[in-house]
């Protein structure tokens, strides 16, 4: 599903695609991922919703200017004009990762409205961020002026932590790729260092207040987001469902694609 459309919104450039008819279903993706993880879900729910998938500026196809923040601030506000721009009114959302978050803060903040939200292994609850986001962040220029072979070699280490089963190569260089070259290498390190866990801490405590369906679904070896965070999550939020994917990682849409399809189709079909 290409990416043929562009949104532009202060500054930045976001692309996004949509395909299907039916109900609207967004998908949000996290770091240091693309829309490309969720493609595969998108195009095959196609059949029955709209479905839509957009890149984080920061991140895949959008804009990576460097004088542009792409913290979770910016994304919530972002996502909420976004669905205005394609006259969504209470779509689904699916999220995953900083979509978590992202989507949270576009619904608690700016006033987006959903039919339902899926949380698959989101960042919402304290702590997150590892020791690597910690060095990162006191040290974002001189990881982004690494030697791009050493940076490569650093980026596939990291990207393969998130997986239980294992990346094949052509799943990592899909991930890989977005976060090569002059522009794509100082942005993976950017995103990295304006990732704040106080735009987690400020909505947290509306998390009670989450007045729609929500499912709660969770890679069981996920190392990067414990499981603990599915229930203390499904816990904080009234009537969330919670789903756990037995032997999948963070990276949960390669680990275990046809169980997350299937929760996510009948979630989405239940509505």
């Amino acid at each position: 599903m290409d990416l043929s459309e562009e949104f532009s919104w202060n500054g930045r450039r976001v692309r996004w695609g949509s395909a299907g008819d039916g109900p609207p279903v967004v998908f949000c993706h996290g770091t240091p991922w693309s829309s490309a993880l969720w493609a595969p879900f998108a195009e095959a729910l196609a059949g029955e919703f709209r479905v839509y998938l957009w890149d984080m500026p920061g991140y895949g196809q959008s804009s990576k200017d460097a004088e542009h923040r792409v913290s979770l601030d910016i994304q919530g506000e972002l996502l909420a004009d976004l669905l205005v721009h394609w006259n969504l009114d209470e779509p689904h959302v699916v999220a995953h990762d900083y979509g978590g978050a992202v989507s949270l803060r576009a619904h608690l903040l700016h006033g987006a409205r959903y039919s339902s939200l899926a949380l698959v292994d989101v960042v919402a609850l304290a702590p997150w961020g590892s020791e690597f986001f910690r060095l990162v962040r006191d040290h974002a220029e001189v990881f982004a002026a690494l030697p791009p072979v050493i940076h490569d070699g650093a980026l596939r280490a990291y990207i393969e932590g998130a997986s239980h089963r294992g990346l094949g190569a052509a799943e990592l260089d899909m991930l890989v790729q977005p976060w090569r070259g002059t522009a794509g290498q100082p942005a993976f390190y950017r995103q990295i260092a304006q990732a704040d866990q106080a735009y987690t801490d400020e909505i947290e405590p509306l998390y009670p207040s989450v007045d729609l369906p929500v499912l709660v679904a969770w890679g069981t070896e996920d190392t990067w987001i414990p499981v603990d965070r599915a229930h203390r999550l499904s816990e904080l939020i009234p009537g969330a469902r919670l789903e756990l994917i037995e032997g999948a990682g963070h990276l949960i849409q390669l680990d275990a694609p046809v169980a997350l399809s299937t929760s996510l189709h009948r979630w989405l079909t239940s509505r």
